[in-house]
């Protein structure tokens, strides 16, 4: 796996391979930077991709069904890029992140469009304790009627996370209930901190 990941990230700054690079600081949205691939991606980001979002899906309708949504989800990745396509949603959404020392993330959602897909997955390309230390994965969940609350998670190089996107079902004293939810990344003390993030809905721009 670590060999995997360091021929991966050695195509880092292959320019070509991206349709949009972001500065994080110029948007306000933290600090550090990450490049939106673009069409046709890496095969190891199709493969992800296109392998892990059948397995999603009927979690994700579940979720719908739970919470009396109507919204249902194809059972394979191209009906939903067709969905995508059909509401001029038509670019690329998986990404890879760089944060340098005292880089972060502010809380947020990855939407894109009036199309999403409830489900996202982020892979930790840098090890905690040898190539950076802090950059925790944070997400914050908002409890009905008080605070919210905060969740903390420190993933090893090769890990994968499994979130919602916006929102998830809970269930309560009188049924399901809808809770919902940002993610970020806590300030890097040291090093370098590199992830990528799978999303499965195209974006507007």
């Amino acid at each position: 796996m670590g060999g995997l990941i360091r021929r991966f990230l050695k195509r880092y700054n292959n320019e070509s391979e991206y349709r949009k690079i972001v500065d994080m600081k110029r948007y306000r949205f933290g600090f550090g930077e990450y490049k939106y691939w673009d069409y046709p991606l890496p095969d190891i980001v199709k493969d992800l991709r296109e392998g892990l979002y059948p397995h999603l899906a009927p979690v994700a309708n579940a979720w719908m069904q739970c919470l009396n949504l109507e919204t249902r989800f194809p059972k394979h990745l191209p009906s939903l890029s067709a969905q995508c396509e059909a509401n001029a949603q038509m670019k690329p959404t998986p990404l890879i992140l760089k944060y340098p020392p005292t880089g972060f993330n502010t809380l947020h959602q990855d939407l894109y469009g009036e199309v999403y897909f409830p489900i996202q997955a982020a892979i930790v390309l840098s090890q905690k304790g040898e190539d950076y230390q802090g950059g925790e994965f944070v997400m914050t969940r908002q409890v009905p009627r008080a605070q919210s609350q905060a969740i903390v998670l420190t993933p090893d190089r090769g890990d994968m996370i499994i979130f919602t996107t916006n929102f998830k079902p809970e269930q309560g004293v009188r049924g399901y209930y809808r809770v919902n939810m940002k993610h970020g990344i806590s300030e890097v003390l040291s090093g370098e901190r590199y992830a990528m993030g799978i999303i499965f809905h195209d974006a507007v721009s």
